[in-house]
């Protein structure tokens, strides 16, 4: 499978700049449709949506939006592999980009241990769980049509999932990154798997205001070793990760402020090796995440 895909088509098709949303998956399908249009409208290559256990079933909400758009990319960011089983992923997936005329990215993590021991599985050697999971994906005999294999891209933060990235997938999608990591992880992966940071964003300018909305975004991902181990690589110290985040520490993972700050984070992921940048506004409802994100595009956001 990994091998009949085309990178260079794929980053084309992917953008500069994409979206990425865990909270659409608590809304009604309605309002989903609705989003995904209008994220489309406004000109973003690609929408991300995040998995957990108690939200819509990943592969699931990706058909309802890819229903509702035309050229907009979905991608799962990520598909958790303890949801379901590796030839589940593989069929869902090529059913998937199939239906949609290859508008389908299958994001796979190995997520954290919260969201797999409530699914009752025991986590455990992640980095050998996801290479047995893709053993078994390119095992699976797939009997549908396959125009376009549905590429698939790994949640890989440090270097040894990075190098399981280049080596079995098309690239790496990282989460709660800064551009250091995006140049580092730009290093591991080498020049040509795709490499898709998320970024998020809060359109704030009052500093005190914005952190403490950063901080209780932030206070979600700093309880969880995978990003707290990450951030210690990138030199940032148990002080920086304690209470929240210091201040240095928020500002370096939410970029708050303007909409041109925004737009300098960005074009500093894409200047550090970055192929797609998929942002995530600090938006409560959907029509504050639609008003973002119009004011971004408004601002030359997409065409960075």
């Amino acid at each position: 499978m990994t091998g009949t895909v085309d990178v260079t088509a794929l980053k084309r098709r992917l953008g500069r700049v994409g979206v990425w949303n865990s909270t659409l998956s608590g809304q009604p399908a309605s309002v989903g449709r609705e989003v995904a249009a209008h994220i489309e409208s406004l000109g973003y290559g690609t929408l991300w949506i995040g998995e957990t256990p108690t939200g819509k079933e990943a592969l699931t909400h990706a058909a309802i939006l890819l229903g509702a758009t035309h050229r907009l990319m979905i991608a799962t960011g990520i598909a958790n592999i303890w949801a379901r089983d590796a030839v589940a992923a593989a069929n869902g997936a090529n059913a998937l980009s199939e239906a949609s005329d290859g508008r389908f990215v299958l994001g796979l993590g190995v997520s954290h241990a919260p969201a797999v021991s409530v699914r009752g599985h025991d986590y455990h050697r992640p980095l050998a769980a996801m290479s047995t999971y893709l053993d078994a994906m390119d095992a699976a005999e797939y009997g549908g049509p396959l125009p376009e294999p549905a590429p698939r891209l790994l949640a890989a933060l440090r270097p040894r999932m990075l190098e399981l990235a280049a080596r079995r997938a098309q690239g790496a999608h990282p989460y709660f990154v800064t551009p250091d990591h995006t140049a580092r992880a730009r290093e591991a992966l080498g020049p040509d798997p795709v490499l898709a940071p998320e970024q998020t964003v809060l359109l704030d300018t009052d500093p005190e205001r914005a952190r403490q909305t950063a901080r209780r975004f932030m206070s979600l991902y700093l309880g969880l070793p995978n990003y707290v181990n990450n951030l210690r690589d990138l030199g940032w110290s148990e002080e920086d990760v304690a209470g929240g985040g210091s201040d240095a520490l928020v500002d370096a993972i939410v970029a708050w402020g303007e909409p041109e700050t925004v737009i300098e984070r960005v074009r500093a992921h894409l200047d550090a090796g970055a192929d797609h940048v998929c942002v995530q506004p600090l938006a409560g409802t959907p029509r504050e995440l639609l008003e973002h994100l119009r004011i971004l595009a408004s601002a030359d956001l997409v065409a960075s």
